[in-house]
């Protein structure tokens, strides 16, 4: 069957099934998006919070600026290291157990960060943090793809990935509140109480996550059983097309060459997506004559717009359809204005192109990851969505380390933003050449 023919047939089931399509669709929006997103925003802010303990913690520590970028881009060799086992187990032992293990794990390491005295102990805890996030975020998206039909599946990813830039949205004012308040309790430093007041959620969400997730729709009892029935139903026939004209064998990852040039999309779009989240308060800082608070307020900005791209573009993905050209062009225009940021008049100036830069970046996380479902399932989509979210981390260390590398060079960060620009243009000429399917006979 074309994919043309797939998609004319979910237009027609969709509308038979409407009124319990939009009953269960808003059950699974907030009992499972909302509490994944929430999950997520403590997620995104312990991996990036070291960008605002920087502020303080580079001078107390005696970090240069390449020994900060490389501590914080290691994280992603650990993350690297685990994210396909972590999701092949996840999807043995099943969602609820091991998203409440990861979390409690990276509740434990992040908190640990407190610890560290020197470059080594920061270049292991940074390490170990991405050891122990492995696989949450394949994980909720893998999770996702047991309970939302393909064609609602932008919005839902969507819904999750704006957690990312409102974790930034709260987490940066949040921080920069910390280090101005300046606890010192116990004899710990400001920036050592950030990490440990911002690491302690996770665990006690872990602990919540194991008593209130559901692994499947069978287990769904907060649906009917009509709702029920259609969301199996609606699933079970999806999974059975996309078997049809793809891969749900786990070895068959390694042989498709579509895994690979979306991993490398993935990849580069990473580059400036970490590059900025984990320095933009350094970046802002150099503007000049802002407090610890004021360089929260303002490091906000640009991710709160990039939460509106998330959205937009997602939601016109689904109204239409269309996948492929929404990521292109959203990684085409978040690279051309990250490159014009760099190059703005004035630092006004460079901060509202940096926002639309955002907004392009940010939007191609939401509907990226309907790419790859496309025509994975089963095994190969748990091992293919770990494996390009895996393999993409690169991108997550070669980012920040780039950003140091060039500013410690130069003494300036104009032109580590034109590297990092490079990252979303290249990303956006691979989707445009990508073909997901093979051609119908």
């Amino acid at each position: 069957m074309s994919a043309a023919h797939l998609s004319l047939a979910g237009a027609g089931d969709a509308g038979a099934d409407d009124p319990i399509r939009r009953r269960v669709l808003g059950k699974l929006r907030t009992r499972i998006v909302l509490y994944c997103f929430v999950l997520f925003i403590i997620n995104y802010l312990d991996r990036v919070n070291v960008g605002f303990a920087a502020l303080h913690m580079n001078r107390d520590l005696g970090f240069s600026s390449t020994v900060y970028g490389l501590g914080a881009g290691i994280f992603f060799l650990g993350y690297i290291a685990f994210e396909i086992p972590s999701n092949m187990i996840m999807h043995r032992v099943g969602p609820r157990r091991w998203i409440a293990r990861i979390m409690v794990s990276w509740g434990l390491v992040s908190c640990g960060m407190a610890a560290i005295q020197g470059e080594t102990s920061f270049y292991l805890m940074r390490f170990l943090l991405g050891l122990a996030e492995a696989g949450f975020v394949p994980g909720v998206l893998l999770y996702l793809t047991y309970w939302f039909p393909a064609r609602d599946r932008a919005k839902a990813t969507a819904g999750f990935m704006t957690a990312t830039v409102l974790s930034s949205v709260i987490g940066a004012p949040l921080s920069g509140w910390i280090l101005s308040a300046n606890p010192t309790w116990f004899g710990l430093a400001a920036w050592q109480w950030l990490f440990i007041l911002e690491g302690a959620p996770a665990i006690l969400l872990g602990i919540v996550t194991y008593l209130y997730l559901v692994d499947r729709p069978q287990d769904g009892r907060w649906l009917d059983a009509e709702e029920r029935a259609w969301l199996i139903a609606t699933l079970a026939r999806e999974n059975r097309d996309v078997a049809r004209t793809g891969s749900h064998e786990f070895a068959a990852i390694f042989r498709d060459p579509r895994v690979w040039v979306l991993t490398l999309i993935y990849l580069f779009n990473a580059v400036a997506v970490y590059g900025v989240v984990l320095w933009l308060p350094q970046i802002v800082r150099s503007i000049g004559g802002l407090s610890d608070f004021q360089t929260g307020l303002v490091t906000a900005l640009p991710f709160a717009v990039a939460a509106v791209g998330l959205v937009v573009v997602a939601r016109s993905s689904d109204r239409t359809g269309e996948r492929r050209l929404h990521t292109a062009l959203a990684a085409l225009c978040g690279g051309v204005f990250l490159g014009l940021s760099a190059l703005a008049p004035s630092p006004l100036a460079g901060l509202l192109l940096l926002c639309v830069a955002a907004f392009g970046v940010w939007a191609v996380l939401g509907v990226f990851w309907t790419l790859p479902t496309q025509f994975l399932t089963g095994a190969a989509a748990a091992g293919g969505l770990a494996m390009i979210n895996g393999f993409a981390q690169v991108g997550g260390f070669a980012g920040p380390y780039l950003v140091g590398w060039i500013r410690d060079a130069t003494q300036s960060f104009t032109p580590a933003l034109l590297a990092l620009a490079a990252g979303p243009v290249i990303a956006a000429l691979l989707c445009f050449a990508l073909r997901l399917r093979p051609a119908a006979p």
